[in-house]
């Protein structure tokens, strides 16, 4: 049986996330052989790591170093961005502009939607930016990822960056990518727009709001769209693991 090209994923978090959360996934992955990267924006005790494709990889195989690569494929590994909420613009464009395809799982392109929907939440956004720069940060961060969870409770996120006090570090980080939330007004334009996607839709999302997951999906006509319509915006209780594994590699 002809074998496929191997596969390279990076992995990216959302806002108030960290790379813990993709430990499913790579370990689902492992028994593929699948490259798992995961970058962190360093918000809790997750030190700080950048986004960039392992060349290593490519160029092995390119030698004929590599194990596993297809002779016909050309021994090029193919490249998949998985991010979550804000993940897709926390990525440079050089990551984006490489990748063979692209899951977006609970996101949007513009997060403030026009109307009184997003007055709402531009309102929201600033009362955040308010307890951020206070001692209430650890309560308005817990209250967030609650919202996250639901309907599931908080207990069963596996992790969280309140698992130690948050850091001055980490704060400023939180600050800057919730300004960089507010100011989206599409998807990042280093995304090229025929790349194979797949958005990933949590029908009872309490932090993406129906309007923005639709300026999602008319952003990418094209994309395969997959709900769960009982799940919250941080999916749990679905077979997430498992769906977006199957779509990456029946690509």
């Amino acid at each position: 049986m002809t074998q496929r090209p191997p596969t390279q994923v990076i992995a990216m978090h959302g806002w108030a996330g960290d790379s813990r959360g993709w430990e499913p996934f790579a370990a689902a992955a492992a028994p593929l052989g699948w490259q798992w990267l995961t970058p962190d924006r360093g918000y809790g005790i997750q030190p700080a790591r950048a986004a960039a494709w392992d060349t290593s990889l490519g160029a092995g195989l390119e030698s004929g170093l590599g194990a596993g690569a297809d002779a016909g494929a050309g021994g090029k590994p193919r490249r998949v961005v998985i991010a979550h909420s804000l993940g897709p613009h926390l990525l440079p464009a050089a990551v984006l502009a490489e990748a063979d395809a692209v899951v977006l799982l609970a996101s949007f392109g513009r997060f403030l939607p026009d109307g009184r929907e997003g007055r709402r939440l531009e309102t929201a956004l600033g009362g955040m930016r308010q307890a951020l720069a206070s001692e209430d940060a650890a309560a308005m961060l817990s209250q967030f990822l609650a919202e996250a969870a639901a309907p599931q409770v908080l207990e069963q996120l596996p992790s969280t960056i309140l698992d130690a006090p948050l850091s001055q570090r980490g704060r400023q980080q939180l600050l800057a990518d919730l300004d960089l939330l507010a100011s989206r007004r599409g998807l990042p334009e280093g995304l090229p727009p025929a790349t194979p996607c797949l958005i990933v839709e949590a029908g009872a999302d309490r932090i993406v709001v129906p309007e923005a997951r639709a300026l999602l999906r008319q952003e990418r006509p094209e994309a395969q769209v997959l709900t769960y319509p009982e799940a919250g915006h941080s999916l749990l209780g679905t077979p997430l693991v498992r769906d977006v594994i199957a779509w990456i590699d029946a690509l």
